[in-house]
This record gives C-alpha cells, structure tokens and sequence, in this order.
C-alpha cells in the first residue's frame, strides 16, 4: 500500500481505530521519520482523544483509557529498550486483555513476542510518500485492509 503524505498515514490510523479491539496488538515497523507515531496519532484520534498524542518515546508507555478514549489503550515505544527482557516491567502482557497495544519499535522486543499482531512495516519512499507492508494475523483477516 502507498502512503502520498502524511494526511493519507493519518486517515489509514483513523480507519484501523474504528476496528480495534481489546487484546489487539498492532506492530508499528519502520526507520525513524517513517510515519509510525502519524500512523498511532491517527488511530488515537479515531478512538476520541482529544488534541496531538505525545511520541512515547521517553515514557515508553503512554496509556490512554475512557473518557479520553473509547478502549484502553497502551501506546509503547520500545526504541529504547536495550534487552528484549526489560518488557517485563511494563506490564504489557497482562494489560492486553482489555487493552489494546500499539507498539513502535517491536523488533526491540524480540523474536515471537506478539505473534498475533497486526504488523505493519513503514518504508520512506524516494517520493516523500510511504510504502506500507502489512502482516495479517488471522485474528485481523475480516478487518484488512480498512475500509
């Protein structure tokens, strides 16, 4: 799928936000300046909140829960996490039943964690725009690609 602009990797985070569920994990790939952090403020706006998300990228999880958005949500930036074993502290896995994960940076998690993810990988084009990749678990076969 190509992405023109940034206007066209909001409105793609606005659509996945009208399909999330709680337990969703949704795997944001990609260099720096690729679009994850567009792609997440899109779907967080889709969900009700209110203004621009901060990046999470010195909180490493900024959570989200009602009224400011319609689920709770957990977006996680996991740049600066240095071994896949400092997840453990955050406490993902056990928030993911009623929450829904969005994560930048999963390849610092490790291999296999998440493997039921949406993974959606963000590549910088030479035209500006964005080339995205998906990965389509079965869990998000009757919701890919949104509508």
């Amino acid at each position: 799928m190509i992405l023109a602009d940034a206007a066209e990797t909001d409105r793609l985070g606005r659509r996945l936000g009208a399909l999330v569920r709680p337990g969703d994990v949704i795997a944001l790939e990609g260099p720096l300046g690729a679009g994850k952090t567009s792609l997440a403020r899109g779907l967080l706006a889709a969900l009700g909140l209110a203004g621009e998300a901060p990046s999470p990228s010195f909180a490493i999880v900024q959570p989200y829960a009602p009224p400011e958005t319609r689920l709770p949500v957990l977006h996680v930036d996991l740049y600066r996490i240095e071994r896949a074993d400092e997840l453990d502290e955050l406490g993902l896995d056990e928030a993911l039943a009623e929450s829904v994960l969005l994560v930048e940076w999963p390849e610092r998690a490790g291999d296999g964690h998440w493997p039921d993810a949406l993974r959606l990988s963000l590549a910088i084009r030479p035209d500006e725009g964005r080339a995205l990749t998906a990965r389509v678990p079965a869990a998000w076969k009757d919701r890919w690609p949104p509508t």
